[in-house]
């Protein structure tokens, strides 16, 4: 799975850098971090009517939507995979409870 969103996190950009009118990855960097969160919210809310469908082909789909968008705002706010992996790794093993408390 990592290779699979390193090519991806690779092809976005790639494809920031191009003509807005060439690339929707540019396109959408080009509206601005606004719009890049709004389609991520659209994307996030897609996916949850999915799976409340119980159809995991859709779910499926439309998660595929959701975490493409998500690269494209971490690209914008400058995060990395190697960033949330590592942020995912210092989690690992502590209660889900536990870090939110942590959080406050």
């Amino acid at each position: 799975m990592r290779d699979t969103l390193t090519r991806l996190e690779e092809t976005i950009a790639k494809r920031a850098g191009a003509a807005p009118d060439s690339s929707y990855v540019a396109s959408l960097l080009a509206k601005g971090r606004g719009k890049i969160a709004q389609k991520l919210g659209e994307e996030a809310t897609e996916t949850i009517i999915a799976a409340l469908t119980d159809d995991a082909q859709h779910v499926t789909a439309e998660a595929a939507d959701l975490i493409f968008h998500l690269m494209i705002l971490l690209r914008d706010v400058g995060v990395t995979l190697d960033d949330v992996l590592a942020e995912l790794d210092r989690r690992e093993g502590v209660s889900g409870l536990v870090e939110k408390a942590a959080r406050k």
